[in-house]
């Protein structure tokens, strides 16, 4: 028996324009993982204790603002710091597509552009995640 993928979706920064967030996290959720959304304006290091806490196996963040660059970079950096370089994140939103090769070289997992349809991120998730197998 395994446990449920645990993913974290957070909205980074000063955007204030959370729907796609709303969107990928019900989903993720009716896909059967657990989900904690984490709400608006979150700062890289309230990101990185939630998933600590929360155990999660994944951050997914959504960024409208521009700051991409900026915000993957601190997560993955604090991730890193607090031995948990194991947690895959991925993320969203307006990116432009020549930034797309910096962030996955940084250590994102994947960025989906508008477009992208919740199916092909939960596929996506489910494929890239194994659950960890709960001890007995």
């Amino acid at each position: 028996m395994s446990s449920r993928i645990r993913v974290v979706v957070a909205k980074p920064g000063l955007d204030g324009h959370d729907r796609g967030a709303k969107v990928v996290a019900r989903a993720l959720r009716d896909a059967g993982m657990e989900v904690i959304y984490t709400g608006l304006h979150q700062t890289p290091e309230q990101i990185v204790e939630t998933a600590l806490q929360e155990d999660a196996d994944a951050v997914g963040l959504s960024v409208l603002s521009g700051a991409h660059m900026t915000l993957f970079a601190k997560l993955l950096e604090l991730l890193e710091s607090k031995s948990a370089s194991d947690v895959v994140v991925f993320g969203g939103g307006i990116i432009p597509e020549e930034d797309i090769p910096r962030l996955l070289d940084l250590g994102v997992a994947k960025v989906f552009t508008p477009g992208a349809t919740t199916h092909e991120i939960v596929d996506w998730v489910r494929a890239s995640l194994q659950p960890a197998p709960v001890e007995q």
